[in-house]
């Protein structure tokens, strides 16, 4: 079982080593590119491109960790936990009024789970 979890870790190392160096070969390629005959500003290398990524992501994306975004889950479970029997089917209809909310079509489901 120790086994199979090196080897997704190493497989995931692999992946994440690839996709490192082909945006940086992007970046390199597209700054290259673009920025010297417009700016007259020098090309970069990889490690430049790389670093520049690295930047930006911290600049703009933050240094947070998403965590799938599943947070919403627990959070809804609490409040359907709080609700009366009344709420819940009140709520129930009003979500089933969203187009991608409820059942799918053709199911012949109302949104409460129940057949009309």
């Amino acid at each position: 079982m120790k086994r199979l979890w090196i080897l997704r870790g190493l497989k995931i190392l692999v992946i994440g080593a690839v996709a490192v160096t082909a945006f940086g070969y992007f970046v390199m390629s597209l700054w290259n590119w673009v920025v010297p005959t417009v700016t007259g500003l020098h090309a970069i290398t990889w490690l430049q491109a790389v670093a520049l990524l690295v930047l930006s992501r911290i600049l703009f994306g933050g240094l947070h960790r998403h965590a799938g975004g599943w947070h919403w889950r627990h959070r809804m479970g609490e409040r359907w936990q709080q609700m009366t029997p009344e709420e819940r089917e009140r709520f129930r209809d009003v979500v089933g009024t969203h187009r991608h909310c409820g059942p799918r079509a053709g199911t012949g489901q109302t949104a409460s789970g129940t057949t009309p």
